[in-house]
Formats: C-alpha cells, structure tokens, sequence
C-alpha cells in the first residue's frame, strides 16, 4: 500500500471506524492511509479471515452493530471501508 493520505476522502465517521480499524487489526498504515472504496479484503488491505472475525466484534463492542456470516449481504457489507460504515451507520443504535 502506498503513503497517500486519504483522509479527505473519508468521511467523518469513515475516518473513525478507520482509526478503530487500524488498532484493533494492529495493521500497519494509519488510518488516512485507507482509501475508503479499496477492498478490505484481498488486495486491497489484505485482510483475512480472522481480521473479518476482529472486524465483526469491534463493530459489535463499539457501534452496537451485529454483523452476521449468514447475511447475504455480508460480501457487500466488507466490500470496502465505506460500505461497511454505510452498513453501520444505518444499524446502529441510538447512543
């Protein structure tokens, strides 16, 4: 991956689920590293399957999200930082 920022174009949330992405998978690249319509997956951040795991209770602890393996939009839902905050943002519970 490269050093370009892409903080502007992450929306805000974006930015903050990025941030709670980049510590709880450890990974390597700061938050404004990721461009938000890359694939999470493959080559994109190269996450795996056990990342997937990590990403699925983080959402859960923060947001109050449950992402499920058997949703037939779990493929779409991790497609990209963006459709994931997407997925989030619109199940959410109310703070």
């Amino acid at each position: 991956m490269n050093t370009q920022s892409f903080v502007t174009l992450q929306t805000p949330f974006e930015h903050e689920v990025a941030e709670r992405l980049v510590e709880a998978l450890q990974l390597e690249v700061t938050a404004d590293e990721i461009n938000p319509e890359a694939p999470l997956f493959g080559d994109g951040l190269g996450l795996d399957s056990i990342d997937a795991l990590e990403i699925v209770l983080m959402i859960g602890r923060d947001y109050g999200v449950t992402l499920r393996s058997d949703d037939p939009n779990s493929r779409e839902i991790f497609s990209s930082l963006r459709s994931l905050c997407t997925h989030v943002a619109a199940h959410r519970q109310p703070s």
